[in-house]
């Protein structure tokens, strides 16, 4: 979906309802145009860890409080917090996580998280301005946005 750039900050601003389906989240990421966005790039510094026989795919992202990503997987990659609070949940790719492929990350940590005994509770963390997580290759994962975030994905083909 297009829309003006002003228009999408306005609904990001606005608090995300847990009730809403997961895809239809509001969610700034992914194909970034980088004619558009090219000055940004060049200024960015990308993390300094590096992986051999790989090459970097950039995409920067703005969310609202409270949106996210649902469980999902795909290759390796980093994720850098620019701005606000991103909270990771992770599970190794031979474990699939308890998830409805419709319901929001907020939706599944108030009604599924609660209900998983400790050994079957994801790997957690949050990251804040400046930090970077690595994802592994496969490994299943699914974000919320604490605070309205500003970050950027290294994606690695």
């Amino acid at each position: 979906v297009d829309v003006p750039f002003q228009e999408y900050v306005e609904q990001l601003l606005k608090p995300q309802d847990p009730a809403r389906l997961g895809s239809d989240t509001l969610y700034f990421f992914g194909d970034n145009n980088l004619t558009e966005w090219g000055p940004l790039f060049q200024r960015y510094v990308p993390p300094a860890f590096r992986i051999p026989g790989t090459s970097p795919a950039y995409s920067f992202g703005i969310a609202g409080s409270g949106s996210g990503v649902p469980f999902h997987w795909h290759g390796p990659g980093f994720s850098e917090v620019i701005f606000g609070r991103k909270r990771w949940f992770l599970y190794p790719p031979d474990k699939t996580p308890h998830f409805h492929p419709n319901e929001t990350t907020l939706a599944w940590l108030h009604h599924t998280y609660p209900t998983l005994p400790p050994a079957e509770r994801p790997l957690e963390c949050t990251l804040r301005p400046g930090e970077v997580l690595y994802f592994p290759d496969r490994w299943w994962h699914a974000t919320l946005n604490l605070d309205t975030s500003v970050f950027i994905s290294t994606f690695l083909g």
